[in-house]
């Protein structure tokens, strides 16, 4: 039930390095994938400090230990103070799905508001919450409200409407009355701060504060799903939902994926009264692995690193290079119908006509085929499967960018 990359001859990969991976006959591919060896593969500093810690000791989080402290507080350091209460799992989907209870028990409500293409991970509960997913199982639920993707592009509200963010705000908004006529509660809106499933899509600023005004209005809290997008992909903020201003604040973050540079580490982030309603019921939250010594060492170098190499800066120096070479293609190729992103997070939108939108999705497809024959991993997204999508290891370089365009320039010609 697990398909390959490029099944239909696919890669084995036996090493890897930074930005590179390489198969078993030593040859070198460009990874534009991983958003998951967010620092880099195999990472000296990530892989010192998860060794030195596994020979000292690794247990639960029912004892003591300086790890599980400082990394909450150097996490804490990167979130608006607000955001004080910390919980560590092993994975996005228990994050996610950890958030959903925290919002129920927090509201006393049940019903979530999802964006249409969503998807927050594989436990059942997230299925539930995942058009991405449901639409091809059971369905949806009744506790399960859609709004639209806040898509500029192909979306309701275009680029040339004059305010999308608030348009885009009332459908959730409408979704919300029509969820009370018929006596249902919001508990919270679930989002990726940057849809990526969707098809790497930058919602329009204001627009994740004008929805909170709605939600909470109806007794609902915000979850910002970090898991792909988060510690500091987007370049010129650390989380990917500070992209929406200043004044925004979700009530819950939930992060995973580039949090432990592969190792399996996630972590919920929520406010004090969130926290104690949830302690509130008498039923502990336990989980074996979550905040162990070796996670929070491995955690603790991620953020060491990004700091010292200063990969946030470096993701914003390249994503704008990145994106200039692939608008001037855009200017070259009809077949690039939009170019979008911030930092190393862009997505590439392959159209067959420009006036229509209609999606390339075997042009892409095709795309993405041959560029693997060049030595090139990337892969495609979005309801059409027709969004280039660049998400690559945070060392990414200038030459990488290059390499890649002229690459894509030559496939295109």
């Amino acid at each position: 039930s697990c398909k390959l990359f490029f099944s239909n001859d696919p890669v084995k990969i036996v090493t890897a390095k930074g930005q590179y991976m390489y198969d078993e006959n030593g040859r070198r591919y460009l990874d534009c994938i991983n958003n998951v060896a967010h620092v880099g593969h195999c990472h000296p500093d990530i892989v010192k400090a998860a060794h030195e810690q596994n020979q000292l000791l690794n247990t639960n989080s029912r004892y003591l230990h300086d790890n599980l402290v400082d990394y909450a507080e150097r996490l804490s350091k990167t979130l608006p103070a607000k955001l004080c209460i910390f919980y560590f799992l092993n994975s996005g989907s228990e994050a996610n799905d950890l958030a959903l209870r925290l919002a129920r028990h927090y509201t006393k409500h049940e019903d979530v508001l999802v964006l249409d293409h969503a998807y927050h991970g594989h436990l059942t509960s997230l299925i539930d919450i995942s058009p991405y997913k449901f639409r091809n199982l059971e369905g949806q639920k009744e506790w399960v409200h859609v709004a639209p993707v806040p898509d500029t592009y192909r979306g309701l509200y275009r680029e040339d409407h004059e305010d999308s963010a608030t348009a885009y705000a009332n459908e959730v908004k409408n979704i919300i009355e029509q969820a009370h006529m018929r006596g249902r509660k919001i508990a919270a809106f679930f989002v990726e701060s940057l849809p990526s499933v969707g098809g790497q899509i930058i919602p329009p600023a204001g627009y994740f504060q004008k929805v909170a005004e709605h939600v909470h209005k109806a007794g609902g809290v915000f979850i910002a799903d970090e898991i792909q997008v988060g510690f500091g992909r987007v370049g010129k903020h650390f989380w990917a939902f500070q992209l929406q201003g200043e004044d925004f604040i979700p009530d819950i973050v939930t992060m995973g994926k580039p949090i432990g540079n592969g190792h399996p580490i996630a972590c919920v982030a929520t406010t004090k009264e969130i926290a104690e309603a949830f302690a509130a019921t008498g039923v502990e939250y336990f989980n074996t692995f979550g905040g162990n010594p070796v996670s929070c060492a491995i955690g603790l170098a991620v953020l060491d690193v990004i700091e010292k190499e200063h990969l946030q800066a470096h993701a914003t120096e390249v994503g704008n290079f990145l994106m200039k070479l692939l608008k001037e293609q855009k200017i070259k190729h009809p077949i690039i119908g939009d170019v979008r992103g911030s930092g190393l997070f862009i997505g590439v939108d392959l159209v067959k006509d420009q006036a229509e939108r209609t999606p390339a999705t075997a042009e892409a497809e095709y795309l993405v085929t041959r560029l693997k024959e060049e030595y090139i991993l990337l892969s495609t997204d979005g309801p059409g499967r027709n969004v280039l999508k660049f998400k690559p290891p945070m060392c990414f370089s200038m030459e990488d960018a290059k390499f890649v365009v002229d690459t894509i320039d030559k496939l295109l010609t």
